[in-house]
């Protein structure tokens, strides 16, 4: 295990910050679906992840093969308690731009793991010659929209009806952050 980065939450437990590797697909598989099921902020819901282990670890093994995307995993102890994935333009005219995708089980919230995430992708994103850092976030979900903010994401544009919930429509903010 190469662990990137360490931290300390506000209740005093260590959580270990890594690249996510094949053989952590089974235990990120049951994050994800833990995750899904406890948020209603994430574009999927408890079940909707229809992937078996082996077809995780390959995904997870494309990371590794891809100069311009990157995994990572937030542990305490063994348990998986965060997730970040930056995927990279795969053309050469993109391949300086990603998206990426965050995740926290509900009961790590505001302890600094997900600003611990985003600090060490865009150290990453800096060294690997991304240029451009994009994401997605539900209109509604205020506190990732102020941790956004605090690494300096703003807000670029707004995609109407792109969740729908219990009945509701939900707009999601297109945000961005460019790294010179």
């Amino acid at each position: 295990m190469v662990i990137i980065n360490s931290i300390v939450t506000a209740n005093g437990e260590t959580i270990i910050i890594r690249e996510t590797q094949p053989a952590d697909a089974g235990a990120l598989l049951q994050f994800l679906e833990k995750v899904g099921a406890e948020s209603e902020f994430l574009t999927f819901g408890p079940g909707e992840l229809a992937m078996t282990v082996a077809e995780e670890e390959k995904f997870l093994a494309g990371f590794a093969a891809q100069k311009n995307s990157l995994a990572l995993i937030a542990l305490s102890q063994t348990e998986i308690v965060g997730s970040l994935t930056f995927i990279g333009g795969k053309r050469k005219r993109i391949e300086h731009a990603g998206e990426f995708g965050l995740s926290v089980l509900k009961e790590y919230w505001q302890q600094g793991i997900g600003s611990a995430l985003i600090k060490r992708m865009l150290e990453w994103c800096r060294q690997s010659g991304i240029r451009k850092v994009n994401l997605r976030v539900r209109e509604d979900n205020l506190a990732a929209i102020r941790l956004y903010q605090k690494f300096s994401f703003r807000e670029e544009g707004r995609i109407s009806r792109e969740f729908y919930l219990n009945g509701r429509f939900y707009a999601s903010l297109a945000m961005g952050l460019t790294i010179d």
